[in-house]
């Protein structure tokens, strides 16, 4: 069985600058790290391989050269083979040339028996690149898997949660699952396995490489939608002292309330 499992660098903290004019994140190579929901997912993809002999765990993510951060990361947790989907064509992608571009991804590495991702990434929240991955790909997804119950080289039988049930379900091979937070513990990169895969050379894919060379499915021609205007949050804060009797706070409160349209 061969799993494909799809991560990404996201950054580190809130405290990130926005291009002015395209509208994307500007991202600090220093201030990253892997996207906490793919932890999952990859904790996911080995326990698959636990359970399955002869199971391989192929890492990909899309991005700068600096995201080979993380696919090492993915290495050391337990991955087999990494590869970085790369090229100034594929920057500013949205949603859905995103999706489209790891799709042309999958199909070329070809051989797969399931694509897993985290239930969404930390910088984008759409939660739907996975399922957007599996509509190009034309093969069932099951999102939001909580628990791994039975999988076999022929099918897998998931829990996913939704706001007001779960549901289990099974699906044929080939699939994409999309994995919730809290849906296994993780485990940490190994020592031991840095040194081994310390010679490893992770596979770069361009677009010279897909199967599409039409650039105007990838990047900021491919992306139907536009940001019109991004910028940070206003942290500031301004505070007001009043002083009186507890009827006139209460009036001198109601009054402010009732200037900001509260009531």
């Amino acid at each position: 069985m061969k799993i494909i499992t799809c991560i990404k660098q996201v950054p580190a903290s809130s405290n990130v600058q926005v291009d002015p004019i395209t509208g994307v994140l500007i991202r600090d190579s220093q201030n990253v790290k892997m996207n906490p929901f793919d932890l999952f997912g990859l904790e996911t993809a080995f326990q698959i391989k636990s359970r399955v002999p002869n199971t391989l765990v192929h890492a990909i993510s899309m991005g700068p050269q600096s995201a080979t951060q993380v696919l090492k990361e993915a290495l050391y947790m337990g991955a087999d083979e990494a590869t970085l989907l790369t090229d100034r064509k594929f920057a500013g992608a949205d949603v859905l040339a995103t999706s489209y571009t790891i799709s042309q991804l999958v199909k070329h590495i070809h051989e797969y028996d399931i694509v897993i991702c985290g239930k969404q990434t930390t910088d984008g929240d759409t939660a739907q690149v996975g399922p957007e991955i599996a509509e190009f790909l034309g093969i069932p997804h099951v999102p939001y898997v909580k628990e791994l119950i039975e999988v076999t080289p022929e099918y897998v039988i998931v829990k996913s949660a939704y706001d007001q049930y779960e549901e289990v379900v099974k699906v044929e091979l080939p699939c994409l699952l999309t994995v919730e937070k809290d849906a296994n513990t993780p485990r940490l990169p190994s020592f031991r396995r840095s040194l081994l895969f310390d010679n490893y050379k992770i596979n770069y894919v361009t677009f010279k490489d897909l199967e599409d060379q039409n650039e105007n499915h990838y990047g900021l021609n491919g992306s139907p939608t536009q940001v019109d205007e991004i910028f940070s949050p206003d942290k500031s804060m301004h505070s007001t002292r009043f002083e009186g009797d507890p009827q006139t706070l209460s009036n001198q409160l109601v009054e402010i309330l009732k200037d900001k349209r509260f009531l």
